[in-house]
């Protein structure tokens, strides 16, 4: 597994916990949708938070949507994720550009913005579960930890990190996401603070050859870390042709006798995965 995700549990299940590595699916994103590299940062942390908020739904066919809205270049991203470890997302403006912040890094809440984000849950109730607050820095981890806190009640720490070449390919790209249970000791609390304090970056963790595993140990080991479980990761979109015909057939007749009457090829695109489907007229002629 190249991308992966860890689920572990520590201090007697007091703390729950996710590590990620996935720098080839942020990749992927990155070339299906030629990001410049602040967006291709500010995509890769979204689709990696959403990723391990996807680990945390239970049902096989739950869906997590995040979209966030904002003021800056990129003016929003969107990024769906399952409980099965696929993922897929995109940028409104993915060349979107913005010069290096103060300290000489990506600058991914300039790029973003004040706005806000919207968290939807679709877990087959008659309607999805939707909360929306106040971005707090648009540096995206920043952001879930808020909402962890405002709309869950979980008091919770999220790292996310997408570290670029010189070729502006991606070098690293990782997460790391603790919670707190609601029987947490004030111990573990301030056990657990120290080591978040004392944590480096979760790209510099990566550069330095660490899994997702010794991540979580690193910062959980002295805490009675126990390893749940795996998952592979993907950037995937589940997008075909057949659906998209879908779509075309959705217009109604008369609609698909326009686009006949032009006797041009129609061509559509996916903005997940920014694939596109053609149509011949003698297509839609079978379609209308």
């Amino acid at each position: 597994m190249t991308d992966y995700m860890v689920r572990a549990t520590a201090a007697n299940t007091q703390i729950r916990a996710f590590a990620v590595t996935s720098r080839e699916l942020v990749e992927q994103a990155r070339a299906a949708h030629h990001t410049s590299p602040v967006v291709t940062a500010a995509l890769g942390r979204l689709m990696t938070g959403g990723l391990m908020m996807g680990g945390m739904l239970k049902g096989e066919e739950d869906m997590l949507t995040l979209q966030i809205s904002g003021s800056g270049p990129v003016h929003g991203l969107t990024v769906t994720a399952d409980s099965k470890g696929n993922v897929k997302g995109y940028a409104d403006y993915p060349q979107a550009m913005m010069p290096p912040n103060s300290m000489g890094k990506l600058d991914v809440g300039g790029v973003i913005g004040s706005g806000v984000l919207t968290v939807i849950k679709d877990m087959g109730l008659k309607e999805p579960y939707s909360s929306t607050i106040e971005l707090q820095t648009g540096e995206i981890g920043d952001d879930l930890t808020y909402y962890f806190a405002a709309s869950e009640q979980v008091p919770s720490s999220v790292a996310l990190g997408v570290l670029m070449n010189r070729n502006n390919t991606v070098k690293q790209a990782g997460g790391l996401l603790i919670q707190l249970m609601p029987f947490t000791e004030e111990e573990t609390v301030d056990r657990l603070e120290r080591r978040l304090k004392e944590m480096k970056p979760v790209t510099a963790m990566l550069e330095e050859g660490n899994t997702p595993e010794q991540i979580l140990e690193l910062v959980l080991g002295d805490l009675g870390l126990e390893i749940k479980d795996t998952m592979p990761l993907r950037f995937y979109c589940s997008c075909n042709k057949e659906r998209v015909e879908k779509v075309l057939v959705s217009l109604g007749k008369e609609e698909l006798q326009k686009l006949i009457d032009e006797g041009k090829e129609v061509e559509l695109n996916c903005r997940f995965c920014n694939t596109n489907y053609r149509f011949s007229v003698e297509e839609l002629k079978k379609l209308r």
